[in-house]
């Protein structure tokens, strides 16, 4: 017999998708609601736990229904036992006024509850069952309550009133999904063969998902580690061990190798539908991101005509690229960004910056809202993501605007103005503590402060739901969003966050500050079953393990570079010292030795710094010794059209020579993680300095962190990073099995056993370098061999 296709929903999800019309309409909605749900729920529970109410109960369906197997989800906040009988309770917290909340409010909030109460009514065979819609006020905490009661028929013809809408999707779904197997099932890899090392990686990978695992993988350049992810991934939806997969990634160059692999394995003949999720402001066809009727004519109606818009771009399309979203979304005249959120539920693949899987703000409710979905996370540039968690998890709120608001406020509402300066006034406290040496910090949060925001939250919330359009509405509004994610923050805070003050530049910070991201990272994974972390720099191992958020039992392995090593010299001159004390009598031996590599062989080149200042004294130097050599540098204000102004000064045109251009950048910087100059786009890279970030107050506390918790202090906040910073650096020169490349260290510091121990086993062998005439002959010989 066959098997029928499974469709698996939520009920919010189905409700939501069936029932929405109208316009999308961002005038102001409370954002306190995620803060505050759940207070208000806790709330409503506790007060009913003598009168019968069982808390958060879920309720799961499973249905055979017109040749489909649906499988429906869901979690009811509340089953009360009367005497009367059962009663699903449907709680929502809102700052309206009670007044303005009728019976008719909200088509979507009955329809959720009576989803349940038929689950519920069904399972326990009830003839009859109460929806109760409970509101509370947060303001004030007051509760109004509406109860309906329904026969068990009545619930059934609404439920699969609503299950008969979306056989039309169940079937674009079912119907998909099969001719995408069955593509899946005689795809062969889309190159002849594997480089060396990326058939392990992918059987790896394999093995990983399958077995929803976490891997740890560091893959040198060249391995392939997009494909060795994607390939083995895609094959195991096939399988069954993976419903979706989600690629993860830091910068928009690396979305475009995901999209290129998808492309050439729609060549070799598979059918998979993928997408990429550019951020609203850069997808928006308005110049203001205004989501409201008023404002742009994509948001007026969108709703009315969005369904339509995406059966079309399904039945057409299978990569969902920005242009490719962007036409269909002209064409229907639908909101691009929401478009492509609404495309996220019918891809295979979702492109995306990391955020939208572990930023507590902004990640995809529609489908983490509970963990364990049927997800695989592949995680590209994974060493990015420390960093960018740390932001994540962490927030800050400054004192000047909180001043400004006050006196703003001072006439128009008394009542706000008091709350900002309660706030002011502890910020002055604050200040005073820092004032001793900038700065102070305390382990503790800060729950004196939690207590005056949400006082300010509350007001914040009333006045802009009604000042709409008002000159100070924004101003107000940026306060308000910083001060709710102040307060979400403060919901993870707990020994490995830390609290400090700053007195810096004429204002007083006060931040929460996530010093160890490992196990936020770790509960957000559980938003999925199964997830790779890789790098060309994962190294060591066991500290992005443990930082990432893995465990004793996750997988690791670090695989050899697929490159000649006799294609590469690596030289390293541990003569020189770039501590900061010493790099101003560095300036003209440091431009020697760039002019010295260049004079052995014409070509590209990059020189890497650890500081602008550090970089911006050599060029001048540099340029005014050597102003016959070609020279170009990275600026701290470059945007994305420079930056491929400075990129394509290394790319020469089809058929023609390289002149020769030297160009000057920043380790860490946006021209040494992710930039693919093959063949002579670039011969050598010369490393100046060890990378270690500039040592300031939060490197200092999580130094201090992590000493107490496993005395590798300053590896973890100092060494390993920078390390990876000169890891990446070097990685830019041999990109291909044909290119040939220099990559020189210099530092003293590249002379100890601490980095030796670092350097990745295609370091091996290299030379060292103790003169410039040892530097000069060492790259005559490696030049000189054809």
């Amino acid at each position: 017999m066959t098997k029928q296709p499974e469709i698996k929903l939520s009920v919010r999800n189905l409700v939501e998708f069936m029932l929405r019309s109208g316009n999308i309409d961002s005038q102001f909605i409370s954002n306190a609601s995620a803060l505050e749900g759940t207070r208000a729920h806790q709330k409503v529970q506790k007060d009913n736990q003598d009168k019968g109410y069982t808390p958060e109960v879920s309720l799961k369906y499973s249905l055979e229904y017109e040749g489909f197997s649906f499988r429906i989800e869901g979690r009811a906040d509340g089953i009360i036992a009367s005497e009367a009988g059962i009663i699903v309770d449907e709680i929502k917290s809102t700052s309206r006024p009670l007044s303005q909340i009728d019976e008719e409010s909200s088509n979507t909030h009955w329809a959720q509850a009576k989803c349940y109460a038929f689950i519920y009514a069904l399972q326990h065979e009830l003839p009859e069952i109460a929806v109760q819609l409970t509101y509370f006020q947060r303001d004030n905490d007051e509760i109004k309550q509406f109860l309906k009661s329904f026969t068990q028929s009545e619930l059934a013809l609404f439920f699969y009133d609503l299950i008969d809408q979306y056989l039309v999707w169940a079937s674009l779904t079912s119907d998909w999904v099969a001719k995408r197997n069955a593509t899946i099932r005689v795809l062969n890899f889309p190159f002849e063969s594997y480089r060396r090392g990326q058939r392990e990686m992918a059987v790896a990978v394999y093995k990983t998902i399958a077995e929803h695992q976490k891997l740890f993988v560091q893959a040198p350049t060249g391995i392939g580690k997009t494909m060795s992810t994607l390939f083995p991934a895609i094959k195991s939806m096939a399988e069954g061990h993976t419903g979706k997969i989600f690629y993860l990634t830091a910068k928009t160059i690396v979305r475009e190798v995901a999209e290129e692999a998808f492309a050439k394995m729609a060549d070799q003949g598979l059918a998979f539908k993928s997408i990429t999720l550019t951020a609203k402001e850069k997808i928006c066809f308005r110049e203001e991101t205004i989501c409201d009727p008023d404002h742009c004519q994509y948001a007026r109606g969108h709703f009315d005509r969005i369904n339509g818009a995406i059966l079309d771009i399904l039945a057409q399309e299978n990569r969902l690229t920005r242009p490719i979203i962007e036409g269909y979304a002209h064409k229907h005249q639908v909101c691009p960004f929401e478009f492509s959120l609404d495309l996220t539920l019918f891809s295979d693949c979702v492109i995306c910056d990391y955020n939208y899987v572990f930023d507590p703000r902004v990640y995809l409710k529609r489908f983490f809202t509970d963990n364990g979905g049927d997800y695989t996370f592949l995680i590209d540039e994974a060493h990015n993501l420390v960093d960018r968690a740390r932001s994540m998890f962490s927030a800050a709120l400054y004192k000047k605007p909180i001043l400004e608001l006050k006196r703003l406020f001072k006439d128009r509402d008394p009542g706000i103005a008091k709350a900002l300066g309660k706030l002011n006034a502890h910020m002055i406290g604050l200040r005073k503590l820092a004032e001793a040496n900038q700065y102070y910090r305390q382990p503790e949060a800060p729950k004196d402060f939690f207590s005056l925001l949400m006082q300010f939250i509350h007001l914040a919330e009333a006045w802009l739901v009604k000042n709409e359009g008002n000159e100070s509405h924004e101003q107000l509004l940026e306060l308000y969003f910083n001060a709710l994610t102040f307060m979400r923050t403060a919901e993870f805070y707990d020994h490995r966050y830390l609290t400090y003050v700053e007195n810096s530049n004429g204002d007083t910070k006060i931040k929460l500050f996530c010093l160890d991201p490992s196990h936020l990272l770790g509960e957000a994974i559980k938003r999925g079953r199964a997830a790779i972390f890789f790098s060309a720099t994962l190294s060591p191992l066991d500290y992005f393990a443990e930082i990432l958020g893995g465990n004793p039992d996750s997988y690791k392995i670090s695989l050899p570079s697929p490159f000649d090593v006799k294609n590469r010299e690596l030289l390293i001159d541990d003569t020189i010292s770039t501590t900061f004390r010493n790099r101003e009598k560095t300036y003209p031996v440091i431009a020697d030795r760039i002019k010295t590599v260049l004079a052995q062989h014409p070509g590209n080149y990059l020189v890497y710094f650890p500081s602008y200042k550090y970089l911006n004294a050599v060029f001048e130097i540099f340029s005014e010794t050597y102003p016959e050599i070609i020279t170009i540098r990275q600026t701290p204000e470059m945007n994305e059209d420079d930056r491929e102004l400075f990129l394509g000064q290394f790319r020469p045109e089809p058929g023609t020579t390289p002149a020769g251009m030297l160009g000057f950048g920043v380790l860490g910087g946006i021209f040494s993680e992710g930039v693919d100059l093959k063949h002579e786009g670039l011969i050598g890279a010369i490393i100046v300095g060890v990378g270690l970030p500039q040592i300031c107050f939060e490197r200092n506390i999580i130094r201090d962190y992590f000493n107490e918790k496993n005395h590798a202090g300053y590896e973890y906040s100092y060494l390993y990073p920078g390390m990876n910073k000169v890891l990446q650096a070097a990685g830019r020169v041999i990109r291909t099995e044909t290119d040939r490349g220099v990559i020189v260290l210099i530092d003293e510091r590249f002379g100890s056993s601490s980095y030796r121990q670092l350097f990745p086993r295609e370091w091996f062998p290299h030379r060292q370098i103790r003169s410039e005439a040892d530097l000069k002959k060492s790259l005559q010989d490696f030049w000189s061999q054809s």
